[in-house]
């Protein structure tokens, strides 16, 4: 089964064909098709291919399904016996992107 490795918003996504994965907010409306052309590693059965960093001419296509939010993060500070206690919290703004398909170029 052939997977890759790509790159967005900072952080790496190891993907296939099918997989649904929530990146960070993308500027794309549902139903929007996004290419990422950062793509840092490609395998498929035996054959491994690697970028420096990115590969040249890899693209990983997918379709925007949905933005929305990712849970609510409480970050409590607290210092004993001072009586300093605060509670911050957010929630993180994700697009969740379906792949359909990878391509590895000439």
């Amino acid at each position: 089964m052939a997977y890759a490795i790509l790159k967005t918003g900072g952080k790496q996504y190891r993907v296939t064909e099918g997989d649904v994965i929530d990146v960070e907010k993308l500027d794309a409306e549902a139903g929007a098709e996004m290419t990422f052309d950062e793509v840092l590693f490609h395998a498929d059965g035996d054959s491994l291919t690697h970028g420096g960093p990115a590969i040249k001419g890899a693209t990983v296509v997918g379709e925007v399904v949905e933005q929305r939010k990712a849970d609510k993060v409480i970050a409590f500070k607290y210092r004993r016996r001072k009586g300093y206690h605060r509670t911050v919290g957010h929630r993180r703004k994700l697009t969740r992107v379906k792949i359909k398909s990878i391509t590895l170029g000439s």
